[in-house]
């Protein structure tokens, strides 16, 4: 069984703004989450080809998830529990890939596209009529959807970030999509997939809703974290990812290596 669901998540910036931003957030995100304790180890980050989309970047990495086991644990799986990360970036259009080292029959596929319109693109992935049948729409408001409480930041809420270097914000009009120049949309279609018997339509729906929550908070951090970012070239941000990646990996390959002692 699959399950699909297209995610349309609209913010205060033009796609080619956002070229820079979504590089940005994914380094500074892995980053920090390796801070907490959940590494994300980068694997491969080089160039690929593909004849219809042609020059991208292509990305490999190891999101470790040992640290969220009991301890007693931690020593049988830390090297081998891991959800591998495979992304071909031809931005404005993305694919990524998750699958689970010990549950080979899940997996995740994330299709993604950016345009500056307010999410009402109808068929901007170009879907077949099949997959457009059984996808569910869900719009995702950065400004007004409510967050788990625990990821709360005040410095994160978009009704109360207002733009140093380009004056957008505070986000405190419910209609804020309509009156925003310049605006953009995430369009992006989730497809689930469990062959367990029993199991299946629970872990995907549980898989769907976790990436909810992680497209809602990252792309409120996106908004928020512009003035981090929007003076920032493609050199600058790939030089910026590039030290991030090198500083995620020294830090989760030394906790991997402390969990297995």
């Amino acid at each position: 069984m699959v399950t699909y669901k297209e995610y349309r998540i609209c913010m205060p910036v033009s796609v080619e703004e956002y070229r820079i931003g979504q590089l940005y957030l994914i380094a500074k995100h892995c980053h920090e989450q390796s801070e907490a304790g959940d590494g994300v180890e980068v694997v491969k980050n080089e160039p690929c080809e593909d004849a219809k989309r042609g020059h991208g970047q292509y990305t490999e990495k190891r999101i470790h998830i040992s640290s969220k086991l009991p301890a007693w644990s931690r020593a049988l799986v830390s090297r081998y529990l891991y959800v591998e990360e495979k992304a071909w970036n031809f931005y404005p259009y993305t694919v990524t890939e998750y699958s689970c080292s010990l549950v080979p029959s899940f997996t995740v596929r994330v299709e993604s596209c950016y345009r500056d319109d307010a999410g009402l693109s109808e068929n901007a992935l170009s879907l077949d009529e099949e997959i457009l049948q059984k996808r569910e729409v869900v719009h995702l408001d950065i400004a007004n959807d409510e967050i788990d409480p625990r990821k709360y930041k005040p410095e994160e809420d978009c009704r109360l970030f207002k733009s140093e270097k380009t004056g957008r914000g505070p986000l405190s009009d419910k209609n804020w999509k309509e009156t925003s120049n310049p605006v953009m949309c995430s369009y992006k279609l989730v497809a689930a997939t469990c062959h367990i018997w029993g199991v299946g339509s629970y872990m995907e729906s549980a898989a769907l809703g976790t990436i909810q929550d992680i497209l809602l908070h990252g792309h409120r951090q996106a908004f928020c974290w512009l003035d981090e970012w929007i003076d920032m070239s493609l050199d600058d941000v790939r030089t910026y990812e590039h030290a991030k990646h090198q500083e995620t990996n020294e830090k989760t390959l030394a906790e991997s290596a402390c969990g297995t002692e």
